[in-house]
């Protein structure tokens, strides 16, 4: 399914539908107020879709719930208005409020698992959400159903009787909609609605939000750190740092011409799906947010901005109209700069990645290597007789990594990705196929086996705080690694010291324990830990997927150094597609426990072979406005079960050009399509290769 949809036509901005002026919201501790929320204004809109940006910290998610009055405590709003059809709901009683939740303005969490009652169907917790405002049971009910057939579920007579558990993420997402929906609110508020999604069932609910917001006339305020989702889904946006708005304009005013160092440094940042800067360095922003228990006393910006001046670190700037009408920025340099700044200049980063040593050329014998490899996770034992048919969540596949060179592995959640990777390091059993280390077999996987893996492959996990002990120092955590290369007493302590230098962190940090580091910084750890074994492959398991845009750039920068200066081998597994395209030489696109297509980065990125490759690229969201016009295709519905994968090829249930649109093509029904080169030279497991092209 195609979809060329733009944002709809602005309504006439007669007067907001909220308007937020002046909102300040602190945590009271004993050492006084913390300001999570300084200052900050806007307006919504009728029919609008605002986009609220900013890293973690910023205020974003403290700004939603203090318009929603649910902040917990110690949290306050301690000044400013919100004001809602001329009504300031800072003023209500909470009785008056409640009923206004839901309502007037819902809000819509981020993850849609913790937002349902797990022990409750969805069409009860729907319901519910109509009879505590006064609506019939049974009028409830009916709307229940119609508002689960609106977001898209389908078979809702029997899944309305369903429980959470019973839903995909993207599915649970929509249910959850579908209750902010349930008393017709004029304004929605969607924090991060899409973060923990893969970036076909992101596309369906993005474009289920911009049908809403045409259908409906619902006005939207969408919480984001992708500037791809703002850019294809809003009309206006407002950035924040620090607690404050530091620029406010529409999405074209804002993305072609931005007026604050912060803005143009964010989507300066982000890899690209036209990425070109493959080999360089990200232009990263250096540092890391400000702490809002400790703020700068001028601009909150200016420790990490390279336009600063004297004035930015005395006093914060205002923030006052610059550029065209209703565009504005608090930046005191950017004020006086008649043309607007140079945003164009290199930025102070770390040193390009191309200074180092140059990187080994691909050696004849790969690193690792795997051959024909099935992993079965359905296996079980019943009794002395019966056995589990098996479920091969990897399936006869095939891949290498070479020294010197990053081989890119993407596809949806669920499709083996993470399975493949741990039974390469032994997590997961081997049940047909091979796995060679540095060209020895280690599929048998015994402990002579283990210990080769472990001395040539490390493993680096998405979310570095639960992989790191933490009731060890990162002295400790860097000495047990270190250990089982024989390292110790004083030696051992210049190597942990030169482990932290070589990550970019500072002697000092090795007595602190993980809570005390941000994100970026225990990744670090991760990196330097993984790195003591002196490894030859690094697994990269979605190593920035849950770190802020400017940290991310400088996670990808640091991995890009050391490949260059140690000749490392990688194997980085991401959803995230603009990542794989920066880092990637090679990329090998998987789906449900199969590889669909395998080749050289710019090749498969510029002219994909099999339409599921043409899916991923062009669900993926591009921070350019211009991308709006460009070709999405919409894949229906969600991933197969391994346990019961369809018959013939495996995409035919969601394949744009398979029977679903023509049906005489019984073919992928009939027959499984093996990996083969095609006509581009590249491989592709699809009988109609490079059919479905992508249009710019």
């Amino acid at each position: 399914m195609t979809s060329t949809e733009s944002p709809a036509p602005v309504m006439a901005k007669d007067a907001p539908l909220l308007r937020v002026e002046g909102l300040r919201t602190e945590f009271r501790s004993k050492k006084g107020g913390i300001k999570a929320v300084n200052d900050v204004s806007f307006d919504i809109y009728p029919g609008d879709v605002l986009g609220i940006v900013g890293e973690s910290g910023s205020g974003k998610s403290v700004t939603a719930r203090s318009i929603m009055r649910m902040l917990r405590p110690p949290g306050e709003v301690v000044a400013g208005s919100v004001r809602f059809g001329g009504e300031d709901l800072l003023t209500l009683p909470e009785r008056e409020m409640r009923r206004r939740r839901g309502s007037k303005v819902a809000l819509v969490f981020q993850d849609p698992q913790s937002a349902l009652n797990p022990v409750m169907k969805v069409g009860d917790q729907i319901v519910e959400a109509m009879t505590v405002h006064g609506v019939g049971k049974q009028a409830a009910r009916e709307r229940a159903s119609d508002l689960l057939e609106q977001v898209g579920i389908p078979d809702v007579q029997t899944k309305i009787d369903h429980y959470p558990h019973q839903f995909s993420g993207g599915m649970r997402q929509r249910v959850v909609i579908a209750i902010a929906l349930a008393n017709d609110p004029a304004l929605l508020i969607a924090d991060e609605p899409t973060t923990a999604l893969d970036v076909t069932i992101q596309a369906q609910i993005l474009r289920l939000l911009a049908r809403l917001r045409t259908e409906l006339g619902i006005a939207i305020a969408i919480i984001t750190h992708d500037m791809g989702v703002v850019a294809e889904l809003c009309t206006d946006v407002v950035v924040m740092y620090g607690g404050r708005t530091v620029e406010k304009g529409t999405v074209e005013q804002v993305f072609e011409q931005p007026r604050h160092p912060y803005t143009a440094a964010l989507l300066a940042a982000m890899p690209r799906l036209d990425d070109d800067r493959t080999g360089r360095s990200l232009p990263a922003i250096p540092g890391a947010p400000p702490d809002p228990a400790a703020p700068p006393p001028g601009c909150p910006f200016a420790p990490r901005c390279r336009f600063t001046e004297e004035a930015c670190e005395q006093e914060p700037p205002a923030l006052l109209q610059i550029g065209g009408a209703g565009q504005a920025a608090a930046c005191f340099v950017a004020q006086r700069a008649a043309g607007g700044l140079d945003f164009s200049a290199p930025v102070r980063d770390e040193p390009a990645t191309t200074t180092g040593t140059p990187a080994a050329p691909p050696a004849a014998e790969a690193v690792l290597e795997v051959r024909d490899l099935r992993v079965d996770v359905g296996s079980r034992r019943r009794g002395l007789f019966h056995r589990e048919p098996p479920v091969y969540a990897v399936d006869s596949v095939s891949l290498s990594v070479h020294a010197g060179r990053t081989l890119g592995l993407v596809g949806e959640s669920g499709c083996g990705k993470s399975t493949l990777s741990r039974s390469i390091v032994g997590i997961n059993r081997v049940a047909g196929g091979s796995i060679l280390v540095d060209g020895a077999d280690v599929s048998a996987m015994g402990e002579q086996e283990l210990t080769r893996v472990r001395s040539s492959v490390q493993y680096l996990f998405q979310d570095p705080y639960a992989s790191l002990n933490p009731r060890r120092t990162i002295r400790q955590s860097l000495a047990e690694a270190l250990a089982f290369r024989g390292i110790g007493g004083r030696a051992r302590e210049e190597a942990a010291r030169s482990l932290m230098t070589q990550v970019g962190l500072r002697a000092e940090h090795l007595d602190r324990y993980p809570h005390a580091f941000s994100g970026g910084q225990r990744q670090r750890i991760g990196i330097a830990r993984a790195l003591a074994r002196q490894p030859r492959t690094l697994i990269l398991d979605e190593p920035v997927s849950a770190l802020d845009m400017s940290i991310q750039a400088q996670i990808i920068n640091l991995l890009e150094k050391l490949q260059n200066e140690l000749g490392l081998g990688y194997l980085f597994i991401a959803h995230d597609l603009s990542v794989v395209r920066h880092l990637s030489d090679t990329v090998a696109v998987m789906y449900l426990g199969r590889i669909v297509e395998y080749g050289d980065a710019a090749e498969v990125y510029g002219n994909p072979q099999h339409p599921y490759t043409a899916a991923l690229l062009s669900s993926s969201p591009v921070p350019s406005v211009s991308a709006r016009s460009r070709e999405r295709i919409i894949l229906p519905g969600d991933l197969p079960s391994p346990a019961n994968p369809p018959t013939g090829c495996r995409f035919r249930t969601r394949c744009p050009i398979g029977p679903l649109a023509q049906p005489d093509r019984t073919i992928c029904t009939e027959v499984d399509p093996q990996l083969t080169l095609t006509a581009t030279g590249r491989r592709a497991a699809c009988h109609f290769a490079g059919e479905l092209a992508l249009q710019a």
